[in-house]
C-alpha cells in the first residue's frame, strides 16, 4: 500500500484531520494525499504560501521569525505548521520550506534543503533534511516522501 493510502487510513482510524502549508513543494503533498479513495474525510483545506507575506497573513508566522532566522529554517517551518493546523482547525498541520533549486541556495542553506514542521495533536516536531542537488522536482518528490513517512511514524 502506497505511504499516502497509508496515511489516509491512519488518519481516518484517529478521526483526525490534516493540513499542509507548502512553500518549496507547491502543493504536491496535498495533491498526492487527493488521489486517495476518502481523502476528503481527513482533508479540509490547505495552502501554498510561497511568498513570505502569505505565510505572514495566512498562517500567522511572524515576520521576526523569518528575519531572524531566514525563510529558509526549522523556526518558520513549525510556525506554518501551527498556523495551518489552527487556521485550517485540525489536529495534524505540516509546514514545509526549502531550496528546490536550481538556484536559490546560499553556504548554508544550499540548494536541495527543505526544512519541515510537524504540529500533531498539541505537540510539535522539526527536522532539516539536505537532499543535495537532485533537481527541483526530485527535491519536491523527496520532500513529499520524508513528510509522509514521518507522519507515519509520529501518529
Amino acid at each position: 500500500m502506497a505511504l499516502e493510502e497509508q496515511l489516509v487510513e491512519r488518519l481516518i482510524e484517529l478521526n483526525y484531520k490534516i493540513s499542509f502549508a507548502e512553500s518549496c513543494t507547491g502543493g504536491l503533498c496535498c495533491g498526492t494525499l487527493v488521489n486517495v479513495t476518502n481523502a476528503s474525510k481527513v482533508l479540509d483545506m490547505s495552502f501554498v504560501t510561497y511568498a513570505n507575506e502569505a505565510k505572514i497573513q495566512l498562517l500567522g508566522v511572524k515576520a521576526d521569525t523569518i528575519l531572524a532566522n531566514g525563510v529558509v529554517s526549522e523556526e518558520v517551518a513549525c510556525e506554518m505548521a501551527q498556523g495551518v493546523a489552527r487556521t485550517a482547525d485540525c489536529q495534524v498541520g505540516v509546514g514545509i520550506t526549502g531550496v528546490a533549486g536550481p538556484g536559490g541556495g546560499t553556504e548554508k542553506k544550499p540548494v536541495g534543503m527543505v526544512c519541515f514542521g510537524f504540529f500533531v495533536n498539541g505537540k510539535t516536531y522539526t527536522y532539516t533534511k539536505q537532499f543535495g542537488e537532485i533537481g527541483r522536482n526530485q527535491v519536491r518528490k523527496s520532500s513529499v516522501e520524508f513528510v509522509f513517512e514521518t507522519l507515519l511514524e509520529l501518529l
